[in-house]
């Protein structure tokens, strides 16, 4: 499990329950991490070189813009990659699971292109895992109750398609309502639009402000996945500049205090209100000191 972060390690926890002996990599890993792959069971395998030879399956699960770095680092490992499957579960655009793929079918190993939507899979209702390539069927091996794994066939890249369009929507219409949001609060209309859409979109209202006060915990991972949605839509022809902007947005959201906190740890109490006065202030502190 590479690595046992907030998705990785309740991966790790499933595929352990599903009787597996799970290992990592911990080394330079924070205090967070290695605590979550205890309470997940998951073992430190030493050094990279020696989790990659020590596993049949590798599943990559870190900040997008990370992974071509570690199939990269896989792919060096001085370990023989016969019948050892190398699966990409990030969020990333499906000619960058296409280059991952080359990467590490170079060095030998066996390549399935993924792509999670849903929340780290620690309770049902089940996460879903969306596999495409060859050997996808080898992951079915993680069904359960809090993780279903969908294949959609043996071409690579179809996955990430998937996890991109599904993300352009839920990630996107957070950034975009954390935007107006903002611009309501710098240009005085804060209240009366809130009533307004109390009135006339009182669902969306709901599920938006519930989504705000949360996004600075992962605002600096979703950077990258903006800028890979981005790049998946110019690949099929389509504008890329409304997932440009949400990675702008996001960049805004990790310059709060708030980005310091962790999914474990974050104020529950705080307002919509007040994570986007905290937004206002880094737009004001840009503009002072650009």
């Amino acid at each position: 499990m590479l690595s046992a972060g907030d998705m990785g390690h309740a991966v790790g926890r499933v595929a352990r329950d599903r009787g597996c002996r799970v290992l990592t990599c911990l080394a330079g890993r924070s205090a967070q991490t290695r605590a979550l792959a205890v309470e997940a069971g998951i073992e430190d395998g030493g050094d990279l070189a020696s989790v990659v030879g020590a596993a049949d399956i590798l599943l990559s699960i870190l900040p997008p813009a990370a992974a071509p770095e570690l199939a990269r680092a896989v792919a060096a490992c001085p370990v023989a990659a016969t019948d050892r499957l190398f699966v990409d579960c990030n969020a990333v655009a499906p000619a960058t699971a296409l280059a991952i793929g080359d990467i590490v079918r170079d060095a030998g190993f066996s390549f399935v292109d993924g792509g999670i939507v849903g929340r780290p899979p620690l309770a049902p209702p089940a996460t879903r895992l969306y596999v495409s390539g060859p050997d996808a069927g080898r992951l079915a091996f993680l069904e359960d109750d809090r993780l279903t794994v969908r294949d959609l066939g043996p071409e690579p890249g179809r996955a990430s398609a998937l996890k991109m369009c599904y993300a352009a929507l839920t990630k996107g219409s957070w950034t975009l309502f954390a935007a107006l949001s903002t611009a309501a609060h710098r240009l005085g209309v804060a209240e009366a639009l809130d009533r307004e859409f109390a009135g006339s979109q009182a669902a969306v209202r709901e599920r938006q402000r519930a989504m705000l006060p949360r996004l600075p915990l992962d605002a600096g991972r979703w950077i990258g996945e903006m800028e890979e949605i981005a790049a998946a839509l110019d690949a099929a022809g389509l504008p890329d500049g409304f997932h440009r902007a949400a990675a702008d947005m996001f960049r805004l959201l990790d310059g709060t205090p708030f980005a310091a906190e962790s999914r474990q740890d974050w104020d529950r109490d705080r307002t919509p209100e007040q994570t986007v006065a905290a937004v206002s202030d880094v737009i004001d502190d840009l503009k002072s000191d650009p």
